[in-house]
């Protein structure tokens, strides 16, 4: 088994003991499940936002968007689902000798002080990916997209660490024109 395969495996593992919660739920799109996906249990979790840093960043380079001269070079998308994500992808990266920065996408600009909408790091012509915690329908990663590509970002891809399987993947591709990229599934949790 390869280095990502086992990160992979083990934040499954993580994630299947601390972020499924059973039981009727609506989701955030409106959506009804048997099941939620707590994924902030996992993120904020010292176990596993190590693993969820690493299993992004190998998912980077599996396609190729970490070397070259189209290298990513920063990370991060809407507030909250995304920002341990990106924080995670940050600190791995300097790890692995592979450093992008991360930002973080308000849900509005402030009102106030600069009335920025993305803080962090200037993406200003920077190569991005807008990254989520889970996805079902894709309108949190699309609005941080949108706001990215305002902000003078070059979004290159979308990256969710746990795709629902219910079409996220289709509109974010059809919507934004960027790759749509899943660490894992919920048919990995076999919930579907």
């Amino acid at each position: 088994m390869t280095d990502s395969a086992v990160n992979r495996s083990r934040l499954l593992a993580l994630i299947d003991e601390l972020a499924v919660v059973r039981g009727r739920v609506t989701l955030a799109s409106g959506m009804e499940a048997d099941y939620y996906l707590d994924l902030r249990r996992v993120t904020l979790e010292h176990r596993a936002a190590p693993l969820v840093g690493d299993v992004v960043l190998d998912l980077l380079h599996e396609n190729g968007m970490l070397e070259g001269p189209d290298a990513v070079q920063a990370v991060g998308g809407l507030t909250m689902g995304a920002d341990p994500v990106g924080t995670a992808v940050l600190h791995r990266s300097a790890v692995r000798g592979t450093p992008l920065d991360a930002f973080v996408v308000r849900k509005a600009a402030k009102q106030y002080g600069m009335g920025r909408r993305v803080e962090g790091p200037d993406v200003t012509g920077r190569r991005v990916i807008a990254v989520e915690d889970t996805s079902t329908t894709g309108g949190s990663v699309l609005d941080a997209v949108a706001a990215l590509r305002e902000a003078g970002a070059h979004v290159v891809g979308v990256v969710v660490v746990m795709d629902r399987d219910t079409g996220a993947r289709e509109r974010v591709e059809k919507e934004a024109g960027v790759p749509y990229l899943a660490a894992l599934s919920t048919h990995d949790l076999g919930l579907d």
